[in-house]
């Protein structure tokens, strides 16, 4: 099974430079071909294939531009790959099409494929090696046994280094257990499961909103593309990468404490993107991270032998009676958190009700209730 193992990178002066040559050349092979794609469609209603472009970069492009022999051949190659799995995107699944990419998007990344030995970490020194960097000081804090299939190198916004290995390894099932989960995700509380646990939500933006509206207030003031604009941007990446890494270490450790504990977890099947355009929920929606969490869940369930369901959309798990079954449409409400079954008299918890509800129903549907 493929697993990717990310670790951050410290280069050297030299090796931060050649880094450099190696994103922007891909950028430039990325934008040359996508030019050259459209020119020769408006021109002759013809296609150049992945392959044919990585022929004409190999004998023609790298003869005009000496420079390009520099840089890792992977690097180009998988570049040009990426362009054409875009282009795929666009005629199959209706994607938007293929856009320039611009030095000034700052994030620059490239993937290299191991051959020869060409790929290889030192655990004992905390170090990498790569095509046409050699021993990179790395910070090692995972070890891995597997073989290693490619490396994508990246350069984060914050100005940070990171190389993500990808290792096809054989991942060991967890022990099988008998417990059984649903849970119904919330903005109030992040998590209200079936066996009545309540998981408050990280608000990571709301805790830095304050400072981050004060930095981009100064930015808005500065010369664009000055120095000074430079250093508050940088500034403003790091405090948005402080964010990303509160909701990733919170969903990592919640959604693997729930693959540990559960053989079977239910939830709702969430349609995120028809939620997000509600005015008032919107960023309270896209700050909580239901997506990726349930993502998370989706391969470690996978990786670890579990068994992860996801039930309609359309069921009314928050206004159905978890004691009797009967329907109350005015729960629909969000602001009711609690409420009275008309018909057995039983108290609810909106949320802890959605949950025994999914649970109930995540069960029927795969044949084990």
């Amino acid at each position: 099974m493929l697993r990717a193992y990310k670790y951050r990178m410290y280069p050297d002066q030299e090796q931060k430079m050649q880094l450099a040559k190696t994103f922007g050349s891909c950028r430039f092979v990325y934008n040359y071909y996508l030019s050259k794609k459209m020119k020769l469609y408006e021109t002759e209603q013809k296609n150049m294939s992945k392959v044919e472009c990585n022929n004409h970069c190999n004998q023609r492009l790298k003869t005009e531009f000496r420079w390009l022999k520099e840089i890792d051949k992977f690097a180009l190659t998988n570049a040009i790959y990426d362009l054409d799995k875009a282009y795929q995107k666009f005629f199959k699944e209706n994607a938007g099409f293929p856009k320039f990419k611009s030095k000034h998007d700052h994030n620059y990344s490239y993937t290299t494929n191991f051959t020869n030995n060409n790929i290889e970490l030192n655990y004992n020194d905390n170090k990498i090696k790569l095509p046409k960097l050699k021993w990179i000081k790395c910070k090692l804090h995972r070890k891995f046994n597997g073989k290693i299939k490619s490396a994508t190198i990246s350069q984060a916004p914050s100005g940070k280094y990171f190389v993500s290995v990808l290792v096809d390894a054989e991942i060991q099932k967890l022990p099988h257990n008998d417990n059984k989960i649903g849970f119904d995700l919330g903005l109030k509380e992040f998590l209200v499961d079936s066996n009545e646990n309540h998981m408050e939500r990280p608000k990571a933006l709301y805790k830095y909103e304050k400072r981050l509206k004060e930095l981009q207030r100064q930015l808005c003031k500065m010369q664009k593309h000055s120095n000074n604009f430079k250093k508050q941007t940088k500034k403003i990446a790091k405090l948005h990468e402080k964010i990303t890494n509160i909701r990733n270490d919170f969903s990592n450790k919640l959604s693997f404490r729930i693959i540990n504990e559960n053989q079977v977890i239910i939830s709702e099947d969430l349609r995120i993107s028809n939620m997000v355009r509600n005015h008032n929920l919107a960023k309270s929606i896209a700050d909580v991270g239901w997506s990726d969490f349930m993502r998370k869940l989706a391969y470690k369930a996978q990786w670890h032998g579990r068994t992860y369901h996801k039930i309609s959309t359309w069921y009314a798990s928050s206004q159905t009676c978890s004691n009797c079954g009967a329907i109350n449409k005015k729960v629909k409400l969000l602001s009711i958190r609690d409420w009275v079954c008309e018909e057995c008299m039983s108290v609810h918890n909106r949320d802890y009700n959605a949950a025994k509800n999914i649970l109930t129903q995540g069960l029927k549907k795969l044949g084990i209730a």
